[in-house]
């Protein structure tokens, strides 16, 4: 490995260094990660499993969007679907005396 004098070098290639070594350390450890998964699937699939069998891997689910359900009394783009918080043109809407039903798309 070269000799670096660190001392010589400008604020700018001592931050270039910095990210050189930053991604170099993550390549490394990405390498030695899929080494070891891949060692650890053989040794599975030699005693008939998965990998994911034996650690319990859950595969998460995405939620679709929800559907609108309510539509801005006045702007009938904005919409909301009744989940999470109210928004603040729903709420200003219910003070005024509209109903949700009113409201519905």
């Amino acid at each position: 490995m070269a000799d670096l004098n660190l001392e010589a070098m400008s604020l700018k290639e001592l931050r270039q260094l910095q990210r050189d070594l930053a991604k170099a350390i993550s390549t490394y450890e990405d390498r030695h990660k899929a080494e070891a998964r891949t060692k650890l699937e053989a040794i599975a699939k030699e005693m008939g499993y998965s990998l994911a069998d034996l650690i319990g891997v859950e595969v998460k689910t995405t939620r679709a969007p929800a559907v609108a359900k309510y539509h801005h009394p006045e702007n009938a783009g904005i919409t909301w679907s009744g989940r999470g918080r109210q928004p603040q043109w729903f709420a200003d809407a219910l003070a005024s005396g509209k109903t949700p039903s009113q409201m519905e798309t």
